[in-house]
Protein backbone atom coordinates (compact mmCIF):
# COMPACT_ATOMS: atom_id res chain seq x y z
CA UNK A 1 0.00 0.00 0.00
CA UNK A 2 0.94 3.60 -0.49
CA UNK A 3 3.00 5.42 2.45
CA UNK A 4 0.34 7.58 2.57
CA UNK A 5 -2.25 4.82 3.90
CA UNK A 6 0.53 3.61 6.03
CA UNK A 7 0.85 6.99 8.06
CA UNK A 8 -2.47 7.41 8.37
CA UNK A 9 -2.33 4.07 10.22
CA UNK A 10 0.44 5.68 12.18
CA UNK A 11 -1.38 8.59 13.22
CA UNK A 12 -4.29 6.03 14.62
CA UNK A 13 -2.36 3.72 16.09
CA UNK A 14 -2.36 4.47 19.66
CA UNK A 15 -4.55 7.50 19.32
CA UNK A 16 -8.04 8.35 21.88
CA UNK A 17 -10.10 6.71 18.56
CA UNK A 18 -7.91 3.41 18.67
CA UNK A 19 -8.30 3.10 22.48
CA UNK A 20 -12.00 3.84 22.80
CA UNK A 21 -12.77 1.55 19.79
CA UNK A 22 -11.12 -1.44 21.28
CA UNK A 23 -12.29 -0.38 24.85
CA UNK A 24 -15.68 -0.73 23.86
CA UNK A 25 -15.13 -4.13 21.10
CA UNK A 26 -13.38 -5.79 24.27
CA UNK A 27 -15.45 -4.63 26.76
CA UNK A 28 -18.79 -5.01 25.83
CA UNK A 29 -20.31 -7.78 26.07
CA UNK A 30 -21.85 -8.66 22.31
CA UNK A 31 -20.70 -5.50 20.75
CA UNK A 32 -18.75 -7.22 17.91
CA UNK A 33 -21.33 -9.21 16.72
CA UNK A 34 -23.86 -6.62 17.11
CA UNK A 35 -21.67 -4.09 15.29
CA UNK A 36 -21.05 -5.99 12.56
CA UNK A 37 -25.01 -6.78 12.06
CA UNK A 38 -25.22 -3.09 12.14
CA UNK A 39 -22.69 -2.63 8.94
CA UNK A 40 -24.42 -5.75 7.02
CA UNK A 41 -28.06 -4.45 7.39
CA UNK A 42 -26.71 -1.23 6.99
CA UNK A 43 -25.19 -2.64 3.78
CA UNK A 44 -28.83 -4.32 2.62
CA UNK A 45 -30.63 -1.43 3.06
CA UNK A 46 -28.12 0.71 0.80
CA UNK A 47 -27.72 -1.66 -1.91
CA UNK A 48 -31.35 -2.13 -1.66
CA UNK A 49 -32.37 1.49 -2.63
CA UNK A 50 -29.36 2.66 -4.71
CA UNK A 51 -29.52 -0.74 -6.93
CA UNK A 52 -33.69 0.03 -7.27
CA UNK A 53 -33.24 3.44 -7.71
CA UNK A 54 -30.90 2.96 -10.36
CA UNK A 55 -32.48 0.02 -11.87
CA UNK A 56 -35.81 2.89 -11.82
CA UNK A 57 -32.96 5.46 -13.55
CA UNK A 58 -32.31 2.48 -16.70
CA UNK A 59 -36.48 1.81 -16.95
CA UNK A 60 -35.52 -1.85 -15.70
CA UNK A 61 -37.62 -2.24 -12.30
CA UNK A 62 -40.86 0.08 -10.89
CA UNK A 63 -41.84 2.00 -13.77
CA UNK A 64 -44.90 2.91 -12.43
CA UNK A 65 -43.32 5.17 -10.22
CA UNK A 66 -42.02 8.74 -10.93
CA UNK A 67 -38.15 9.41 -10.37
CA UNK A 68 -38.76 12.12 -8.27
CA UNK A 69 -41.26 10.54 -5.86
CA UNK A 70 -38.72 7.39 -5.74
CA UNK A 71 -35.92 9.70 -4.94
CA UNK A 72 -37.41 11.63 -2.66
CA UNK A 73 -38.47 7.96 -1.03
CA UNK A 74 -35.09 5.95 -0.83
CA UNK A 75 -32.79 8.70 -0.22
CA UNK A 76 -33.39 9.17 3.75
CA UNK A 77 -32.47 5.36 3.55
CA UNK A 78 -29.49 5.83 1.86
CA UNK A 79 -28.23 8.45 3.59
CA UNK A 80 -29.06 6.80 7.20
CA UNK A 81 -27.44 3.50 6.12
CA UNK A 82 -24.24 5.36 4.90
CA UNK A 83 -23.77 6.95 8.16
CA UNK A 84 -24.87 3.34 9.88
CA UNK A 85 -22.05 2.32 7.62
CA UNK A 86 -19.77 4.80 8.40
CA UNK A 87 -20.25 4.78 12.51
CA UNK A 88 -20.26 0.67 12.75
CA UNK A 89 -16.99 0.40 10.24
CA UNK A 90 -15.35 2.81 11.75
CA UNK A 91 -15.16 0.99 14.97
CA UNK A 92 -13.24 -1.79 13.59
CA UNK A 93 -10.95 0.60 11.51
CA UNK A 94 -10.20 2.57 14.35
CA UNK A 95 -9.15 -0.47 16.85
CA UNK A 96 -6.97 -2.40 14.11
CA UNK A 97 -5.90 0.48 11.21
CA UNK A 98 -2.87 -1.22 10.12
CA UNK A 99 -5.20 -4.17 9.36
CA UNK A 100 -7.16 -1.87 6.62
CA UNK A 101 -4.77 0.45 5.83
CA UNK A 102 -2.04 -1.73 4.60
CA UNK A 103 -4.05 -4.55 2.66
CA UNK A 104 -4.54 -3.41 -0.76
CA UNK A 105 -8.47 -4.66 -0.57
CA UNK A 106 -9.25 -2.06 1.48
CA UNK A 107 -7.57 0.70 -1.12
CA UNK A 108 -9.93 -0.94 -3.62
CA UNK A 109 -12.83 -0.57 -1.09
CA UNK A 110 -12.50 3.03 -0.84
CA UNK A 111 -11.61 3.83 -4.04
CA UNK A 112 -15.15 2.73 -5.78
CA UNK A 113 -16.83 3.81 -2.14
CA UNK A 114 -15.92 7.71 -3.04
CA UNK A 115 -16.96 8.01 -6.72
CA UNK A 116 -20.22 5.91 -5.71
CA UNK A 117 -21.19 8.00 -2.86
CA UNK A 118 -20.23 10.88 -4.91
CA UNK A 119 -22.67 10.17 -7.88
CA UNK A 120 -25.46 9.38 -5.60
CA UNK A 121 -24.83 13.13 -3.86
CA UNK A 122 -24.61 14.38 -8.01
CA UNK A 123 -27.95 12.93 -8.95
CA UNK A 124 -29.48 13.72 -5.89
CA UNK A 125 -28.93 17.47 -5.93
CA UNK A 126 -30.02 17.34 -9.18
CA UNK A 127 -33.28 16.14 -8.59
CA UNK A 128 -33.91 18.48 -5.28
CA UNK A 129 -32.66 21.37 -6.96
CA UNK A 130 -35.19 20.81 -10.11
CA UNK A 131 -38.11 18.39 -9.88
CA UNK A 132 -37.77 15.53 -12.84
CA UNK A 133 -34.32 17.10 -14.08
CA UNK A 134 -33.46 13.87 -14.96
CA UNK A 135 -36.87 13.50 -16.96
CA UNK A 136 -36.83 16.67 -18.77
CA UNK A 137 -35.50 15.94 -22.17
CA UNK A 138 -33.37 13.39 -23.33
CA UNK A 139 -30.04 14.34 -22.87
CA UNK A 140 -30.67 14.37 -18.77
CA UNK A 141 -32.10 11.00 -19.08
CA UNK A 142 -29.00 9.88 -21.15
CA UNK A 143 -26.56 11.29 -18.59
CA UNK A 144 -29.04 9.76 -15.71
CA UNK A 145 -28.38 6.68 -17.30
CA UNK A 146 -25.15 6.72 -17.65
CA UNK A 147 -24.49 7.60 -13.82
CA UNK A 148 -26.86 4.73 -13.27
CA UNK A 149 -24.17 2.37 -14.81
CA UNK A 150 -21.66 4.22 -13.36
CA UNK A 151 -22.89 3.66 -9.97
CA UNK A 152 -24.45 0.43 -9.68
CA UNK A 153 -20.52 -0.79 -10.74
CA UNK A 154 -19.12 1.24 -8.11
CA UNK A 155 -21.65 0.14 -5.43
CA UNK A 156 -20.89 -3.42 -6.11
CA UNK A 157 -17.08 -3.01 -5.77
CA UNK A 158 -17.58 -2.01 -2.71
CA UNK A 159 -19.78 -4.48 -1.50
CA UNK A 160 -17.22 -7.05 -3.06
CA UNK A 161 -14.13 -5.48 -2.25
CA UNK A 162 -15.77 -5.30 1.69
CA UNK A 163 -16.24 -9.40 1.51
CA UNK A 164 -12.44 -9.68 0.64
CA UNK A 165 -11.02 -7.50 3.07
CA UNK A 166 -10.92 -10.59 5.63
CA UNK A 167 -9.97 -13.16 3.17
CA UNK A 168 -6.95 -11.24 1.47
CA UNK A 169 -5.38 -11.64 4.91
CA UNK A 170 -5.24 -15.72 4.94
CA UNK A 171 -3.53 -15.26 1.38
CA UNK A 172 -1.16 -12.66 2.41
CA UNK A 173 -0.76 -14.06 6.24
CA UNK A 174 -1.44 -17.73 6.07
CA UNK A 175 -1.82 -19.38 9.64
Amino acid sequence: MPEFFTSIAGLLEGSFLQSAALWTLRTVPGFPPIIQTVHILGIAVLMGTIVMLNLRVLGLAVRSQELTEMTKRVMPWVWSALASNLISGGFFLFARPYRYFTNPIFGWKMSFLIPAVLLTLVFYWMQKRQAGYWEQDTKHLWSARAIALVSLACWIMVAMAGRWIAYVEYLYYPA
